[in-house]
């Protein structure tokens, strides 16, 4: 099993920022390691895309809309993924969601999602 626990989200000024978070745990977690966490975000009638990801604990790959604003980050110990974002834009509201790869087969993992809304 693996379980992912995100938080962070919530509705912000433009112009605000927001620090996600996401903790994956569970027995396959410790059985076979993680390979690749990130971000993604849906927007209503949009497909699901990439916001950030880390891959191998360092190699980090950002979504060229959200460069220069998100930090991804990774606390390996505790397999624990930030997302900073700053200067936010009514287009960046969505349900971002945390997905999590593990070593064995690659196997995606998702989260429930966090609503992150910017709005005046």
């Amino acid at each position: 099993q693996v379980h992912i626990v995100e938080s962070g989200g919530g509705l912000v000024h433009p112009g605000g920022s927001l620090r996600l978070s996401c903790a994956a745990s569970g027995s396959l977690i410790r059985k076979y390691s993680i390979y690749a966490m990130g971000w993604y975000r849906q927007a209503p009638g949009k497909e699901r895309e990439l916001v950030a990801n880390i891959r191998n604990g360092r190699t980090t790959n950002y979504a060229d809309s959200m460069k220069g604003r998100v930090t991804i980050s990774l606390d390996n110990a505790k397999n624990t993924l930030f997302l900073q974002m700053n200067n936010l834009t009514p287009e960046d509201t969505a349900v971002y969601f945390c997905n999590v790869v593990i070593t064995y087969a690659y196997k995606h993992y998702w989260g429930q999602g966090t609503q992150v809304t910017v709005s005046s």
